[in-house]
């Protein structure tokens, strides 16, 4: 399996939309929202299978000193291969440096990111307003 890397922001809702609803995230009920809060990310990596959207992942950033990392997808079929370390991996490579890299992570992916260098925030509580359903 040869995963090719983009970091283009070209992608369709057409992309997007079978990868967010495959893993079940509520942003798919949101399509043009979210193909347009995508393509305004800082960066937005994504990882194709030749034409086919197998993962991605995004940043929002200052661009000096803070990265938050919102979502970062593989299509279910793809998981536990890599995928979603290449993705991660690339974001390291753009925010190597950065003082604070922070995401909000839950279920399995707690185990993913831990296995990534991220670790909990001291003492801190994640907190937040969502209209979604889907944690």
């Amino acid at each position: 399996m040869k995963i090719d890397l983009r970091t283009s922001k070209d992608l369709t809702v057409n992309e997007v939309l079978p990868l967010y609803q495959a893993n079940k995230w509520s942003a798919a009920d949101k399509p043009e929202l979210l193909v347009k809060a995508l393509l305004n990310s800082h960066s937005l990596v994504s990882a194709w299978d030749g034409t086919t959207l197998v993962g991605l992942g995004n940043a929002i950033s200052d661009g000096y000193l803070v990265v938050y990392y919102p979502h970062l997808l593989v299509l279910p079929s793809y998981q536990g291969k890599g995928v979603g370390r290449l993705i991660m991996d690339k974001m390291q490579e753009i925010y190597k440096g950065f003082h604070m890299q922070m995401l909000t992570a839950d279920g399995k992916a707690i185990d993913f990111y831990k296995r990534n260098g991220f670790e909990r925030a001291g003492q801190t509580e994640p907190m937040w307003i969502y209209s979604g359903g889907d944690h």
